[in-house]
């Protein structure tokens, strides 16, 4: 695979997506059971981040377990989160109108928005299966009528272990078309979720890397907040793509499979430098 400017011994911590890098729908992708694993024998520090709105971390935390992933919901950031804990730093416990699941939902309580369908200031977008036409015609009329436009993420789709399905991003067009009004997207790549990713893991930009498998979401992202980054091409990017973007990853692998024998070499680095020092 061609490698980019990467420095793999500044790496403190791991920002990590989830679909098409940790699992495909219910099937786990090979060697995430085990990388997750070194990372919390070693106590590197590390945060799931994920464009994905359905689920709570709580449920996150619960489907990875059944993967063998042990992780606690402190572990787990989501863009659903990241959308309500920004609206909520803009209004006051403001009223909304939802397409999403259980998790936006849950993530919108909890900063304290209530559901309005007749007057909302906010449509928001999430992901989700559940979006029918009569639904997607409500969100315009209440756009056109002066609700502001939300969306937890901007991917127009995903990749699952059967292929690829519809995103936020391609219910959101549909909206946007309509009424001619864009909407604004806290996911990746926007800084504010990265943003309050770093405030989660509590690292400085510089020791942090994100591993995703999209060039347009998880590298862009990363590109715009100064963090290193590493493509894997397990999910929704394949390696003839990289080259028609402008930017580019610090470091292309096929799987995070191959980031075990790599973070295994700076772990041994890092010890043997510890152990001179004392």
């Amino acid at each position: 695979m061609k490698n980019f400017k990467f420095n793999y011994d500044s790496i403190q911590g791991y920002l990590i997506d989830m679909d098409g890098v940790i699992y495909k729908s219910k099937e786990v992708i090979p060697g995430a059971v085990k990388f997750i694993e070194l990372l919390q024998k070693s106590n590197t520090p590390f945060l799931f981040l994920t464009n994905n709105s359905q689920r709570s971390p709580r449920d996150i935390s619960k489907k990875l377990s059944y993967m063998k992933i042990h992780v606690k919901e402190e572990n787990i950031l989501t863009c659903a989160q990241a959308t309500a804990r920004f609206l909520a730093s803009q209004e006051n416990k403001g009223t909304v109108y939802v397409i999403g699941e259980g998790g936006l939902h849950q993530a919108l309580y909890e900063e304290g928005f209530a559901i309005d369908e007749a007057h909302p200031e906010f449509v928001i977008i999430g992901e989700g299966r559940t979006a029918n036409m009569e639904m997607i015609d409500h969100c315009v009329d209440l756009v056109y009528k002066g609700a502001k436009l939300i969306s937890t993420n901007p991917d127009y789709s995903c990749p699952t272990s059967i292929g690829l399905r519809s995103g936020c991003g391609a219910i959101v067009s549909l909206i946007e078309k309509a009424t001619g009004k864009k909407s604004f997207s806290i996911g990746k790549p926007n800084p504010i979720i990265l943003r309050e990713a770093r405030r989660e893991i509590n690292l400085p930009l510089d020791s942090l890397t994100m591993v995703g498998d999209t060039m347009e979401t998880d590298i862009l992202g990363a590109v715009q907040m100064g963090i290193q980054s590493i493509l894997v091409l397990s999910g929704g990017t394949h390696s003839s793509q990289i080259g028609s973007f402008a930017y580019s990853p610090g470091k292309v692998v096929s799987s995070i499979e191959d980031l075990i024998s790599l973070e295994q070499g700076r772990q041994n680095k890092l010890m043997v430098e510890n152990t001179v020092k004392n």
